[in-house]
C-alpha cells in the first residue's frame, strides 16, 4: 500500500466526509495499477458497489476483526465486550448507530498505532479464514458475481479499515474495496484517519471520486446495502438495491422505488435476472486506504 501521507497532502482543503471519500479513491487507483485482473472487465463504464456489514457479510466484519486480534492479546476482553455489546445491537436492531460505531472502532483499534502494517495485513487474512469466511451471504456474494460475469468491476465499500476491506475483496474475487483510510508514514500507522471513517455522506464521495478517475457512468452502476445512513452512497448511482435492509432503509427503498432484496429469513434467495438489476449498470468503487482508529 502507497504511503497515505501523500493522499493527505492532497485532500487537505477539503471537509473530511469529502477528505475521506476521496482519499480512498486515489487509494483504490493505486491499489488497481498494482493488479492485473486474469479476466479484464468487457463493459467498462458500469461496475457495482456493495457495503459489507450485514450486506454482504453476516455482522461487523471489524468486530469479526477484533476478535481475532483479542484472541491474540492485542487488547483486553473488556475492550472486546464493548464491540460485543455494539454487535449485539446491530445484529439485533439490523441497523448501525453512527457514533456508537466510529467510537468502537477507535478506542478498540487504536492499539495498533506504531504497528507496521504489513503486519495488520498478515493477521488479517488469518482472521479472514478464522472467523470471516463462513458469514458471507451466499445470495449477495451471487449478486457480486453477476456483475462480475457481466463483465463489471464490483467493489467492496465500507467503513471497515482499508487493509481488512481489500482482504475480503481479494478472498471473494471482487476488483477492490474502498474502506477507511489511515495514515501510515514508513510502513507504520500514526494512530491518525484521513478525513474521518468511511461512513454516510463519504461513502457518497468516494463512489463519485472514483467514477471520474476510472471513467464510470454512474447512472448505469449499482449500490448495494443495509443501512440507511448509505442513502448517499445508493442515491449517487443509477440503480440502488437494499438488501437485508433496516426498517428506516426499507421505507426509503419503497418511497424510491429502489429494489429490495433481503436473505435474512431463511428461504433460498430469489432467482434475479441480469435484466432487471444490471438494467442501470453497476456502481464503482475500488479503494486501498488506511486503519479505522485513533490513539486513546
Amino acid at each position: 500500500m502507497a504511503e497515505s501521507s501523500g493522499v493527505i497532502d492532497s485532500v487537505t482543503a477539503l471537509d473530511p466526509a469529502r477528505r475521506a471519500g476521496e482519499a480512498a479513491a486515489a487509494a483504490a487507483v493505486a491499489a488497481g495499477e498494482t493488479e492485473r485482473p486474469d479476466s479484464p472487465p468487457s463493459d467498462l463504464t458500469a461496475a457495482a458497489f456493495f457495503d459489507v456489514d450485514n450486506t454482504m457479510m453476516v455482522g461487523a466484519s471489524i468486530f469479526h476483526f477484533a476478535r481475532g486480534l483479542a484472541a491474540r492479546k492485542f487488547f483486553t476482553t473488556s475492550d472486546l465486550a464493548g464491540f460485543a455489546w455494539q454487535q449485539l445491537k446491530f445484529r439485533v436492531g439490523g441497523r448501525e448507530d453512527k457514533n456508537g460505531i466510529a467510537g468502537h472502532r477507535d478506542t478498540a483499534l487504536s492499539f495498533v498505532a506504531g504497528r507496521p502494517v504489513s503486519e495488520v495485513i498478515a493477521l488479517g487474512e488469518e482472521i479472514y479464514d478464522e472467523l470471516m469466511a463462513d458469514r458471507i451471504w451466499a445470495g449477495t456474494r451471487a449478486l457480486a458475481q453477476m456483475h462480475l460475469d457481466a463483465g463489471q468491476r464490483v467493489w467492496l465499500v465500507t467503513a471497515t479499515p482499508v487493509e481488512l476491506a481489500m482482504i475480503i475483496a481479494r478472498r471473494l474475487g471482487l476488483t477492490g474495496a474502498l474502506g477507511t483510510v489511515a495514515e501510515s508514514v514508513d510502513g507504520f500507522y500514526t494512530g491518525r484517519l484521513v478525513g474521518e471513517i468511511l461512513h454516510g455522506p463519504a461513502k457518497g464521495h468516494a463512489v463519485r471520486a472514483l467514477a471520474v478517475a476510472e471513467g464510470l457512468d454512474l447512472r448505469r452502476c449499482t449500490a448495494y446495502s443495509d443501512s440507511v445512513n448509505d442513502v448517499p452512497m445508493l442515491a449517487a448511482v443509477g440503480t440502488a438495491v437494499a438488501v437485508n435492509p433496516d426498517s428506516e432503509l426499507r421505507d426509503v427503498a419503497k418511497e424510491r422505488s429502489w429494489q429490495i432484496r433481503d436473505f435474512r429469513t431463511g428461504r433460498k434467495a430469489a432467482r434475479i435476472g441480469v435484466p432487471s438489476v444490471l438494467g442501470a449498470g453497476a456502481v464503482a468503487g475500488a479503494v486501498a486506504a488506511g486503519l479505522a482508529y485513533r490513539k486513546r
